[in-house]
């Protein structure tokens, strides 16, 4: 509930290519352990959601990939990395960032600067703060960047933002690493939300990346996910790969077996994968509708604010006294920074959350 607006409850979905995965795997055995990687196949499949179906890099085998703890241990996993290899080194971190990112790093004991990120004054990308933080930091800095639907903002850099920023890192020798907790929501089409990713490949960067099925796939219980490494040559890519097992070893020994089968097999069969390629768009576009219904409602009744910045998420501009005016006389919830999920609002609650929003902010 710390994250999310909650109006009404409701029972999570669980999506038809994930029932019928399940309903494919039943009987299987779960006793068994997985090697400390993880899944080969749930891996392999993961990779080409990032790096693309025919990427050369997968082919010349230059990916040091495992199977990790959902996106929150891939990025622990690689922190440890960064921490154990690069002692000297630090990470780079937006503001603002989803708060676990601050934790992560910390607990692995790599020191943490930040770069702008996000504008109050205009609710969009502080694209100049962040250049020049970027061009400003230490050369072959460490950072970490939101693939898709900045989370908490929702706001991202356009294709040509991507490209010019990629172009710095090259210039200073940054390593990127890419979180890619919501792939597939930000648009609806996973490809297009790792076009941030594969700008940064198409530039000859080498980069890390952490992914997650936790939402587009509703895999939350599950903790299935996966951390990649883009090496020099094959070599290197078995080299790191074994460093990453000897990492995961001590910390929680081998990622869990069942949601590594529900991943594989959905990605690894045609009728299924486009089930789910499906049914990621549905949900996607449910939450662009319900953003532009909530800005257009919010427009009809006379709203004095400017609402264009709402997106997967949504750093709403509510003072954290106008939050507690929707928690004390509408009964909503959400972050007294203002965070608003719109995966939260539905049909049936966005005409109270319009009404009430412009209720708290129509003197403002």
């Amino acid at each position: 509930m710390a994250e999310h607006i909650v109006m009404i409850i409701g029972k999570p979905v669980v999506l038809d290519c994930v029932r019928e995965a399940e309903r494919r795997i039943a009987g299987t055995s779960f006793m068994e352990y997985l090697p400390m990687g993880g899944s080969v196949k749930m891996v392999e499949e993961t990779l080409k959601l990032a790096y693309g179906d025919n990427s050369q890099f997968i082919k010349d085998k230059r990916i040091a990939a495992v199977q990790s703890l959902s996106g929150t241990g891939a990025c622990r996993l690689f922190a440890d990395f960064q921490n154990r290899f690069c002692p000297a080194s630090q990470i780079y971190i937006p503001v603002p960032t989803w708060s676990n990112h601050h934790n992560i790093w910390r607990d692995a004991q790599v020191p943490q600067k930040t770069y702008h990120y996000y504008h109050p004054e205009t609710k969009g990308l502080d694209f100049k703060g962040l250049m020049d933080d970027v061009k400003n930091a230490p050369e072959g800095s460490f950072f970490l960047l939101h693939a898709c639907a900045h989370n908490p903002t929702g706001v991202d850099p356009t294709e040509e933002q991507w490209r010019e920023i990629s172009q710095l890192f090259k210039a200073k020798k940054h390593f990127a690493f890419f979180d890619m907790a919501y792939q597939g929501f930000a648009s609806g089409d996973p490809a297009r939300d790792a076009k941030s990713i594969r700008i940064f490949l198409e530039d000859g960067h080498h980069i890390g990346i952490s992914q997650s099925y936790a939402k587009n796939m509703g895999l939350y219980g599950q903790r299935v996910g996966c951390l990649s490494v883009l090496c020099e040559d094959e070599k290197q890519a078995v080299t790191v790969k074994s460093q990453l097992q000897q990492l995961a070893r001590p910390m929680y020994s081998n990622p869990p077996l069942h949601g590594a089968q529900i991943v594989s097999t959905i990605l690894g069969d045609p009728e299924l994968k486009s089930l789910w390629l499906k049914e990621v768009k549905i949900m996607a576009d449910r939450i662009i509708g319900m953003r532009t219904t909530l800005r257009d409602s919010l427009e009809k009744l006379g709203s004095p604010l400017s609402w264009e910045h709402i997106g997967m998420f949504c750093y709403s501009g509510l003072t954290p006294e106008q939050v507690d005016r929707l928690t004390s006389e509408y009964h909503i919830y959400m972050t007294r920074n203002g965070r608003i999920s719109m995966a939260g609002v539905t049909t049936g609650n966005v005409g109270y959350l319009a009404n009430a929003i412009h209720e708290v902010t129509k003197s403002s």
